[in-house]
């Protein structure tokens, strides 16, 4: 297919799938650099003379990301056409970590990118790290709701991720004196290649105002949320490659805009600040990453931006879903919602809300629906993990919500004393509202009762969430409960993080593994060959060299490769276990100081992380 020729329509194959071949971007060396070579000239208007490293770097994701458009576009097309169930994934952080590198090994050109860059004079391991990481997740539940995008790719499942766009992530952490210091972390500054705007999808937004009584058009009652203050879910799209198989999955990320761009009366009268003020607010929400919710005023934003991320996410899959259906009786057979922690548990009620008060469904088949489509993580057992909220705080910003959790509430408990007539106990617990001197909504409580599956991330975990935090949910409704165990993607972890291990381990069992990682249990007999322990000894020596040079670049202090490496990197905090570690590292030195400590390994101890400020 020459340059000037649009791609066909037709696929090679009789999986419906599109091979390389059906692509219009060569996949060669020749033509990434030829491909780079252009953005730099006419997307970026630069010579190479003058172009910055940046610049390179932004010409170099320009044509990987490219490679994707045609792959991308083939990919939601063929879900489209196909009527095909979707999984969306609700989660408040992403950690998808630098992309550029991520997406040349899932399209399988390291080799021609490596050969582009020696081409076009380029280095590629500085145009990796000109990259900056993406703001929108804190730690551990981010990179596992990436690492859950990559795999939905690589494993060719329909899905899409829904998250916010922040502008600012958590901090930029440096160390002062010993100390951390916190700076913006303003991720965004030179803006990224990754997105695609997509502004014909903006929903709008409310919150505030009142509930009062009004009426369908067909005459019947409904209730009515009135006087609210509104803006708009603007999307960008990220592409999600899977590895080696020419799939691109979508996390979708919205940002908050004002729907006044500012007040022309104040504007006119000089009053300037005040004249944008509302869209300010609006536009906070998508502003940082986790604001301080030590205060009233951050706990406001938190839970306004918890329901942004569900109102707008949950307008676009109904939008989706009746493209090709006139009712929504098949809505649990070709949409599935999880629920990544808690954070987007409002999500259940906005269903209800968004099915009963805008499509006219009633109460009994819209709560059915509603139950078929959630599914929800829990992640940890800790306070953190299961929010709450005051009833003044949830009625003031979302009042329709507040009545109609009560509803949910009310007939659900009934449910509760129909099975266990007379156990006050028991309904106390399992209510969604906290009863005492000051009422809370339970989000925990909302996402068990709204979903049709309950998932730990571990075995222990699960079984803990039945037996420990939710024994009567699980004695309510058998079945509800399971685990998923918490996976991380070989292909950035392995592959992308070790090429020296990953490159040892092709030599010897091939290149399947990185997406079947169970082709490692392969590597098993070669414990007995002493050829290649010596060879995997040498890789790691290796690395522990880069990590002995980074520590001594950073901080100024040297390290011995020879000694054992210990690492803990974790955010800081009481039940990260971080002064467990430091105590039995206190122990292992009063064992080294002790008659015979001679004989333990030396060790290098290395904490990181980052604290709350």
């Amino acid at each position: 297919m020459s340059s000037s020729e649009a791609p066909s329509e037709k696929v090679s194959n009789a999986t419906g799938r599109r091979l390389k071949s059906d692509y219009h971007k060569g996949m060669d060396a020749t033509a990434l650099a030829l491909s780079i070579s252009n953005h730099l000239k006419y997307t970026l208007a630069k010579h190479p003379q003058g172009a910055t490293l940046h610049d390179q770097y932004w010409s170099a994701a320009s044509a990987i990301r490219d490679r994707l458009v045609d792959r991308w576009i083939a990919t939601q097309k063929m879900y489209n056409d196909r009527d095909v169930k979707r999984a969306y994934y609700l989660s408040m952080e992403y950690l998808p970590g630098r992309s550029l590198r991520n997406s040349i090994i899932n399209l399988g050109l390291a080799e021609p990118f490596t050969e582009a860059m020696k081409q076009l004079g380029f280095s590629a391991a500085e145009l990796f790290e000109v990259e900056p990481d993406a703001g929108l997740g804190n730690g551990g539940l981010g990179r596992l709701a990436s690492c859950l995008l990559d795999a939905c790719a690589t494993l060719q499942v329909p899905a899409m991720g829904y998250g916010l766009r922040y502008e600012f992530g958590m901090f930029r952490q440096t160390i002062h004196q010993g100390e951390q210091a916190e700076e913006p972390d303003y991720w965004l500054r030179l803006g990224t290649p990754w997105e695609i705007n997509r502004p014909e999808a903006t929903y709008p937004v409310k919150m505030y105002g009142n509930v009062t009584w009004g009426a369908f058009p067909d005459g019947r009652p409904r209730r009515e949320w009135v006087n609210t203050q509104e803006l708009w879910a603007v999307p960008g799209d990220v592409p999600v490659p899977g590895y080696g198989n020419n799939t691109v999955n979508i996390l979708r990320l919205w940002a908050a805009h004002g729907t006044d761009l500012f007040d022309l009366e104040y504007f006119n009268s000089g009053d300037y600040i005040r004249s944008i003020d509302r869209a300010m607010h609006s536009e906070n929400i998508t502003r940082v990453l986790y604001p301080n919710d030590k205060v009233a005023v951050g706990q406001e934003l938190r839970l306004r931006q918890e329901y942004f991320l569900a109102s707008a996410s949950l307008q676009d899959m109904i939008r989706r879903y009746r493209r090709n259906h006139q009712t929504f009786d098949a809505l649990p057979d070709k949409v599935a919602v999880q629920i990544n922690d808690t954070h987007p548990a409002v999500a259940v009620v906005e269903l209800m809300r968004l099915l009963v008060d805008v499509e006219g469904l009633a109460w009994e088949k819209a709560w059915e629906l509603t139950q078929g489509v959630f599914g929800y993580t829990n992640h940890t057992l800790m306070p953190e993990a299961l929010e709450k909220w005051s009833l003044d705080l949830f009625g003031r910003v979302l009042p329709r919500h507040l009545e109609m959790i009560f509803d949910i509430n009310h007939r659900f408990l009934q449910q509760v004393l129909q099975k266990y007539p007379g156990d006050v106990e028991r309904m106390r617990k399992m209510s969604i509202i906290e009863e005492g001197r000051e009422k809370w909504v339970r989000m925990a409580h909302l996402a068990v009762v709204g979903s049709h599956s309950v998932n730990g991330v571990s075995a222990l975990h699960g079984r803990l969430l039945r037996q420990r935090l939710f024994p009567e949910f699980d004695q309510m409704f058998p079945g509800r409960f399971n685990s998923k165990t918490n996976g991380i993607t070989p292909r950035r972890w392995l592959l992308s993080c070790n090429p020296g291990l990953s490159g040892l381990i092709a030599d010897r069992i091939g290149t399947s593994w990185p997406a079947n990682l169970d082709q490692l249990r392969r590597l098993t007999p070669l414990a007995d060959d002493a050829a290649f322990r010596g060879e995997w000894r040498t890789v790691k020596r290796k690395n522990k060299e880069r990590l002995a040079a980074l520590i001594d670049h950073m901080t100024g202090i040297r390290v011995s490769p020879d000694a054992m490496m210990d690492v803990q990197v974790k955010r800081i905090h009481e039940y990260k276990r971080q002064l467990m570690n430091i105590l039995r590292v206190v122990d292992l030195y009063r064992r080294m100081k002790e008659p015979g400590g001679d004989s333990l390994p030396p060790r290098t101890i290395v904490f990181g992380g980052k604290a709350a400020p």
